[in-house]
This record gives structure tokens, sequence and C-alpha cells, in this order.
């Protein structure tokens, strides 16, 4: 057995504002990830039939998650850094058995989540597939579905758990917190959080392949995407294949949905350096 971990911080406990998954701030909150994570590993690595674990560092720049993690046993690998291809669903292929996300939060206008967004604080106002309302978390299922890879485990807040009770029926999901409001929240225990993650964990790996569902798109895959600001839409539709359909509102349709997954990262990483720049 093969397991792949994306993981973010922002549905993480005790991160509640920007300044808590920032690196090099004072609020910075790296040790709470890495022993959130550490829980999760130290169940995993009981199991002797899974062969390799893959670690992604899938929030900001990809520098949060510390080498030291891999020290818990040779079969944990570590992808770091920025830019990469696939970002938050690097060197995932079709020989992984399941797919879990670590730390994943609600999509851009969620009510009551924590700090909400879709692949870029600051480009994309809504992102829609073949007409669903989408969060990182669907759009990276997608993906791995695309791959055959079924997700096993979510960990994260209570609004992307109401998010993906539709999609994902079948996936072991741990609540980390129940948000008050974009940047407050009401934590669970940290014996009870510690307690979840490692029976979850224990559940999700248990789990037999053919009892998780692979969530996918059957071709055409439509892209659409209204941005934040107008001139966000003036520079992204000059992206090859994209149409624009409003005055903040791009589309973009391909039959492979690899394609249409790199077209998302491709958007959000123009718009957030415009962003910067303007």
């Amino acid at each position: 057995m093969k397991v792949y971990i994306s993981v973010d911080m922002e549905g993480l406990a005790a991160i509640h504002s920007w300044k808590d998954v920032t690196f090099g701030d004072p609020h910075y909150k790296r040790k709470e990830l890495e022993e959130q994570l550490r829980w999760m590993l130290e169940e995993m690595i009981e199991y002797e039939d899974i062969k390799k674990i893959t670690v992604v560092d899938s929030h900001a720049l990809g520098d949060n998650i510390p080498y030291s993690i891999t020290d818990l046993d040779e079969r944990i690998e570590l992808i770091s850094g920025f830019p990469r291809k696939r970002y938050m669903m690097a060197g995932l292929d079709e020989s992984y058995d399941r797919v879990i996300f670590f730390g994943y939060h609600a999509g851009i206008g969620s009510m009551n989540a924590l700090m909400d967004h879709t692949y870029s604080n600051t480009t994309f106002h809504n992102v829609w597939i073949n007409g669903i309302r989408m969060n990182e978390a669907l759009i990276n299922a997608a993906y791995a579905g695309y791959l055959g890879v079924p997700v096993a485990m979510i960990v994260g807040d209570t609004a992307l758990k109401e998010e993906m009770k539709d999609f994902l029926d079948r996936v072991v999901y741990v609540a980390t917190k129940e948000g008050l409001g974009r940047y407050s929240a009401k934590f669970v225990s940290k014996k009870k959080l510690e307690q979840d993650i490692r029976s979850a964990t224990n559940r999700a790996i248990r789990k037999e392949r053919e009892d998780l569902r692979i969530y996918r798109f059957e071709p055409p895959v439509e892209l659409k995407v209204e941005t934040a600001k107008t001139e966000f839409a003036d520079a992204l539709e000059m992206i090859p294949g994209v149409e624009r359909v409003g005055g903040r509102v791009l589309k973009f349709v391909h039959d492979d949905y690899a394609v249409v997954f790199d077209a998302i990262l491709l958007m959000a990483t123009i718009g957030s350096m415009m962003g910067r720049m303007l």
C-alpha cells in the first residue's frame, strides 16, 4: 500500500488567522502543524503493509513541514517547495492506493469557514466545474480520481465537512474546529483531537480500497471561474483556450481533467502575482 498525504494549514486546530499560517510571522504555528501531523503518522507507521507514505507540504510556498518529520520512519518521504507542477497533488500517480487531505479548509464564500478561499485568496471569487461549486478538496479529489485513486480521509473544519457530505460520503472525516466567523473558531479539545485523528487514521487505513469512493468528472470538463477583480480577468483571458464570458467570468473546456487542473493552478498563480504587483 502507498499512501499520499496532501497537507494544508488553514483547517488545523489552533489556527484562526493568516498570521498563524504565515512563515516568519511571530504567530506562525508550525509546532501545531507538526504535532497534529505526527499523531497521524505515528499510527500509520504501525502498518507493515504500507510501503510508502508521501507527505506533500501544500501550504503557501511548501516550506512549513520540517524535514525531521521523516525521522519517524524510513517509508516517509517529503515533498516541499514552490513552484512545482500539480502543486498540492505533486508526485501523485496511479500507483497510490489512497489519498488523505490534512488541514484542509472550506471553499471561497462559505459561511463561518476559517480563512475560506479556493486555491488563491486574492484571485478567485468563485470556481465551478461542470456547474458544481468547488473547493480545494473537491478539485484535488477529482485529480486523484482522474488517476483512479480514492480519498480515504480528510482533516479540516466543520464548514468543509458540510461542503463535502454529498460528494465524498465514504470518507473518514475529522473535524478540528467550528468556525464562528472567518477569523474566529471554537476548537476541539487537544486531547480529543489527538484521539480522533489517531482513531480516524486507523479506520482510513483499514478500509478496503473498493469501499472508498473515486471522485471524478466525465469529459468534457468545463471550468468556470469568477475572478475577484476585472483586471485579473483581463490577464487570464490571454491564456490559450480561455474564453471570457463576463466582466469577471472566464470559461475553459477540455476533455482531459489534468489539463483543467493545470489551468486552475496557472490562473491562481498569475492572479496572485498580479495581486502583489498592482
